[in-house]
């Protein structure tokens, strides 16, 4: 079931590296692709809720292989795609073969172990969560190196049919022993809500958060969205047989604040790599590649670190692991913050990434593992599918807010470094740097010199550009990171909210046999 989770997560950030190669393979223009990439995570995030709970009526080994086939067919049909309309609607497929199996393996996690070990399990699920991200732009980018960009999809096929037998062969049927009924006007309101909401989110800074259409704007998309989610709620509760979100989840201590803390601290989370990618690739001139393997000892101790954390909080408690990790990781930002120049190499990154790494590996187990303590396993799919969902929408957040945090602290960086640098130029290119300079915030990358320059002056404009960028990023770059880490410092202390931690008991076997009825 990891084998599933692990590909859905790579596919969400292995198209990034793939944006140039996709621009001139099938003929697209750069808003194409981004939606090639957003409207991945636009189905993903929206459907999350809904089949969560479609693995608690259906059975969650039924649902998980439904997706993993819809997955691997989609990730077929990217490969084959000649256009950019075909690549969109097989990505969008694919999100909802991501959505269908994501929720079903925190269900079968609930729904197989008992509490004594749930933090082992649990551990490596968030093993999977640190790592598969960040791996994704080194395996993307050794297949473009090695073949073509069609591999970055056909890869899943074969590992896809192979997951599917194993499911079927060793994952047992799992399914509440009561008859379920599917909440479908719960569904419609979800599913519309969280889609205007996503929506606004993903799209916002595109559209510059004005208008889309005509009377339509980001804006709208967004109180429409929430709007429709407050309906939802609201029919949740006049719902009193099968509600699609149980409001009696809500009921659960652990469950009301680990969900919170998810969604603070993907807040902050989401930030860390998205400032660094951009910092390696942009500021410093390395190449995707180049990146991926910059970062990757990160992603190796935050799948060491998820793996004994999990048995650690089995021990002494999810709470105080998921605190001391999540304080461990401001403190590696911090470190990053001190360490990070318009010079510093990768190397010098190491010490706060390697902090990053294992701090990462002390907070996704354990706060997955805070969350479900004490869901009914009955419930297990819609506490899967509601959790996820938060995460998500947080994490969506997080990359709108703070990527208009860095644009907006880069434009003022920018221009002021323009201005102390001006004077290098010759007096007819000053006003055109600095002015170029401040727009290159938008883009996030240096500007091209302006054409009709002799070879060494425009050689001396680039020089001095990047040099600008690379100082004006760095200063931006410092105070996003240091917001990120108050924001999960802030984390960290919710966690004295959580319940007192109690030692889990094994519970008989007869009891966990009559929760969950050996059908699919």
């Amino acid at each position: 079931m990891c084998i599933g989770f692990f590909m859905s997560l790579l596919d969400g950030s292995i198209v990034n590296i793939a944006i140039p190669t996709l621009i001139h393979s099938i003929d697209a223009s750069y808003d194409q692709v981004l939606w090639v990439i957003d409207g991945y995570l636009l189905v993903f995030s929206v459907l999350l809720i809904s089949t969560g709970r479609l693995g608690d009526v259906f059975g969650y080994r039924r649902l998980y292989v439904i997706g993993i086939i819809t997955f691997t067919l989609a990730s077929a049909l990217c490969g084959l795609a000649d256009s950019p309309a075909g690549l969109l609607i097989a990505r969008a497929l694919q999100g909802l073969g991501g959505a269908l199996l994501f929720p079903q393996v925190i269900s079968s996690i609930l729904t197989i172990f008992p509490p004594r070990l749930r933090g082992r399990a649990f551990g490596l699920f968030g093993a999977i969560v640190g790592f598969a991200p960040i791996v994704g732009p080194v395996v993307g980018g050794f297949l473009l190196a090695r073949l073509s960009w069609r591999w970055i999809f056909f890869i899943n096929v074969p590992i896809g049919i192979i997951t599917a037998v194993l499911a079927l062969a060793f994952v047992p049927p799992m399914r509440s022993g009561r008859r379920h009924r599917l909440d479908l006007a719960g569904v419609a309101l979800a599913t519309a809500g969280l889609s205007g909401v996503a929506f606004g989110l993903i799209e916002g800074e595109r559209y510059e958060w004005g208008t889309i259409t005509g009377p339509i704007s980001i804006t709208s998309a967004i109180i429409a969205g929430v709007t429709l989610l407050a309906v939802f709620v609201v029919w949740q509760h006049r719902q009193r047989d099968e509600p699609l979100m149980p409001p009696a989840l809500f009921g659960a201590r652990n469950f009301a604040v680990g969900n919170w803390i998810g969604f603070v601290f993907q807040l902050g989370m989401i930030g860390i790599m998205f400032v660094l990618v951009l910092y390696l690739q942009m500021a410093r001139g390395y190449s995707a590649l180049e990146t991926g393997l910059a970062v990757l000892p990160n992603a190796v101790l935050t799948a060491v670190g998820s793996v004994y954390a999990g048995r650690l909080s089995d021990k002494f408690g999810a709470k105080y692991v998921l605190m001391a990790g999540m304080m461990l990781l401001a403190v590696g930002l911090l470190v990053l913050v001190a360490m990070a120049g318009p010079t510093s190499s990768a190397s010098s990154l190491l010490p706060g990434l390697a902090i990053i790494g294992i701090a990462s590996g002390a907070t996704f187990a354990p706060l997955q593992q805070a969350t479900m303590d004490g869901v009914d396993p009955r419930w297990a799919g819609a506490a899967s599918g509601v959790s996820s969902t938060i995460r998500q929408i947080g994490g969506v957040l997080g990359t709108a807010v703070l990527g208009a945090l860095l644009s907006a602290r880069l434009s003022s960086t920018l221009r002021s470094q323009a201005e102390q640098h001006a004077a290098e130029l010759p007096e007819s290119l000053r006003a055109r740097f600095i002015g170029d300079s401040a727009a290159a915030a938008q883009h996030y990358s240096p500007p091209a010199p302006p054409s009709g320059l002799n070879p060494a002056t425009a050689g001396l404009y680039e020089r001095i550009t990047a040099d600008t960028f690379a100082t004006g990023f760095v200063d931006a770059m410092q105070t996003t990171l240091v917001a990120c880490a108050v924001v999960l410092v802030a984390a960290a202390l919710f966690c004295f909210l959580f319940s007192p931690h109690k030692r889990p008991m094994t519970e008989p076997a007869e009891k966990r046999q009559a929760d969950t009825a050996s059908q699919d």
